[in-house]
């Protein structure tokens, strides 16, 4: 039975091409269309795992994932880095002159800033998915609306190609990440990157003597990003991504930050993607 995979977005989306990277073409793919769906859909057995973007090379963390990781104790078995390649994309026939309006995803339209700023009469339009757009298109056979998503939407879609490779900075690279309900997929032996949550109290020099602990455990960190606690004006919960060689290391600084820090929590443990 295949594995059934839960994508923000639908077939033809960046995150379709991820599911097929790091599973296998073998799998049963479930659309949905907001992160909250996707979350809703894993928790509720609906879905075997999802795939979540979490940060871009250009645009940044993607912040309210980390919140819906954390608040719905998810845990991250895996992740993924994809080049994205934006195309801007019409209904067969149309030309750059009659586009009105591009719609797409809003971190579509932002790294493809450049390009648009070039042709300032056109409207930019979010959406709630890069594939979604160009199926629309295609759908109810829209004219003057363009859409900004992978070639793999064109070829899917039928739709033509008016301009390649869009976006603002050639090497622009999203980070996805996949999660379940639970973290039991690698023996210690394969795992050598974590994610984890804390919050340190007010004191000056908090943050700095826990990133020292984890530089004296051996630990790299590849990661931090701060999100305020609402519940709690001007504190904040940190969430950072190690990376080590060794196990026992991570085990070791564990054991002090679970003592050093307050709501700490593990995320996920898994495979460092880019090595």
């Amino acid at each position: 039975m295949s594995l059934k995979i839960a994508i923000q977005g639908i077939r033809g989306s960046n995150h379709h091409q991820v599911a097929k990277d790091y599973f296998g073409e073998d799998i049963a793919l479930v659309e949905c269309l907001s992160f909250d769906s996707l979350v809703d859909h894993v928790l509720n057995r609906r879905a075997d795992k999802g795939v979540m973007a979490i940060e871009n090379s250009i645009a940044g963390s993607i912040i309210p994932n980390y919140a819906l990781v954390y608040q719905n104790n998810l845990h991250i078995i895996g992740e993924h880095y994809l080049n994205i390649h934006h195309n801007l994309m019409v209904y067969k026939g149309q030309t750059m002159e009659d586009i009105e309006e591009v719609h797409s995803h809003p971190m579509a339209l932002l790294q493809c800033k450049e390009f648009l700023k070039a042709h300032s009469h056109i409207k930019l339009v979010e959406a709630v998915d890069t594939a979604e757009t160009a199926q629309r298109i295609q759908r109810e056979k829209l004219h003057k609306i363009a859409a900004i998503a992978p070639k793999a939407a064109a070829q899917l879609y039928d739709l033509d190609i008016i301009a390649s490779e869009i976006q603002t900075i050639t090497n622009n690279s999203t980070r996805f990440i996949v999660v379940k309900t639970q973290n039991k997929e690698l023996p210690k032996t394969e795992i050598n990157k974590a994610s984890l949550r804390f919050v340190t109290d007010h004191k000056r020099g908090s943050l700095a003597t826990v990133l020292n602990v984890m530089s004296d455990c051996n630990l790299n960190l590849t990661k931090i990003q701060s999100l305020p606690i609402i519940e709690t004006p001007w504190k904040y919960a940190f969430f950072v991504d190690i990376t080590f060689d060794a196990y026992d290391s991570f085990e070791k600084a564990k054991s002090l930050l679970h003592i050093m820090t307050e709501d700490f929590r593990v995320l996920g443990e898994y495979k460092n993607a880019r090595i």
